[in-house]
C-alpha cells in the first residue's frame, strides 16, 4: 500500500510556559501543505521487519526512526507480521514541517487499513501523541488549532484558498532541543486563535513565531530568508516550527528560480483548504 505523507507549516507558534514533564506548552496553527514523501508498507519474507529509505538519506540508526517505533507500538497491541516499509524522503528535515511525524502517522493509519485493525480514529489520536508532539496533527491532516504540546488539537476555520506559497529551506539545521532550551516562555498578548480570524493581510502584524528571535540571532541566514519574502511582495512570512525552513504567502506566483541555485525551494497554490503544485 501506497501513501504519500504531507508536510506542514505552522501559522503562527506561541510558547506559553515550560512543563514539569519538561516539554513546553504551545499554541499554533498546523496547516497541511502539499509537499510529500512516499511511503510504501509491504508484507515482508524476511525475519523481521525493515526499513529502506532513498530520497533525501536518513543518517540515523533505524532504531530510532519514527516508522519503526510506530510499527513497534502497534505491534505491541495487534499481531501484526513483519513488513518492508519503503521511505522516499523528499520533506527536509531539520526544517519545521514535520515530515518524520508525518512518515509515522501514516504508517499508523497504513497498518489499520492493510490488517483491518478497525482502530478508532481516537485511538490513532492517542499513539501518534506517543510518537511526537505534532504527530497527531497527520491523523486528521487539516488545519488544527493546537495546543498542549502540539497534540491537543481543535478544529479551526482557516483556508488559504487562492493564495500561493512560497517555501524556502536553507542548508541548515536547527535541532529542536537547542530552540526549546534557549526560548523564554512568555504569554501571548492575542492568542493565535484570535490573530488567524483577521484577513491575511493582517496576519504580519500580529502573527509572531516565538523561536525567531532565538534562531535568527543564531542563524542570520534563516531571517534574510524571510526578509527578501516581504521585499518580493509576500503578504505573511514566517519561519516554520522551530527552523530552518520558511514560507512566504502571495497573492500571485512568484518567480524562484533565483532561490533554487542555493536553496530547497518548494511552492504551491492552495485550493479549498488544500494546495496543490504550481
Amino acid at each position: 500500500m501506497i501513501v504519500f505523507p504531507n508536510a506542514k507549516i505552522n501559522l503562527g507558534l506561541n510558547v506559553t510556559a515550560k512543563r514539569n514533564d519538561g516539554f513546553h506548552n504551545i499554541e499554533t496553527v498546523f496547516y497541511p501543505v502539499n509537499l510529500c514523501d512516499i511511503l510504501e508498507i509491504v508484507k515482508s519474507q524476511n525475519a523481521a521487519s525493515m526499513l529502506f529509505n532513498s530520497g533525501i538519506i536518513i543518517n540515523d540508526d533505524t532504531n530510532n526512526n519514527l516508522c519503526i517505533k510506530a510499527l513497534s507500538l502497534m505491534k505491541k497491541d495487534f499481531p501484526i507480521p513483519e513488513v518492508d516499509i519503503f521511505l522516499h524522503k523528499n520533506i527536509p528535515f531539520g526544517a519545521g514541517l514535520g515530515g518524520g511525524s508525518a512518515d509515522a502517522a501514516n504508517v499508523l493509519t497504513v497498518l489499520n487499513e492493510m490488517f483491518n485493525l478497525n482502530i478508532s480514529d481516537e485511538k490513532l489520536l492517542q499513539y501518534a501523541a506517543e510518537l511526537g508532539s505534532d504527530c497527531a496533527f497527520f491523523i486528521k491532516n487539516k488545519p488544527q488549532l493546537a495546543s498542549g504540546r502540539g497534540e491537543v488539537l481543535t478544529d479551526i476555520n482557516v483556508d488559504l484558498s487562492g493564495y500561493y506559497l512560497v517555501l524556502i529551506k536553507p542548508d541548515l539545521f536547527v535541532a529542536t532541543a537547542y530552540a526549546y532550551a534557549n526560548i523564554k516562555p512568555q504569554q501571548p498578548e492575542i492568542k493565535v486563535s484570535e490573530i488567524i480570524a483577521k484577513p491575511v493581510e493582517e496576519w504580519k502584524y500580529f502573527l509572531k513565531n516565538d523561536f525567531e528571535n532565538v534562531i535568527f540571532e543564531k542563524f542570520p541566514q534563516i531571517k534574510m530568508i524571510k526578509e527578501t519574502l516581504y521585499s518580493r511582495g509576500a503578504i505573511y512570512a514566517s519561519m516554520s516550527g522551530s527552523g530552518s525552513s520558511v514560507y512566504g504567502i502571495f497573492n500571485n506566483a512568484v518567480d524562484t528560480s533565483d532561490f533554487e541555485k542555493d536553496y530547497f525551494v518548494f511552492t504551491e497554490r492552495f485550493t479549498n483548504g488544500k494546495s496543490v503544485k504550481f
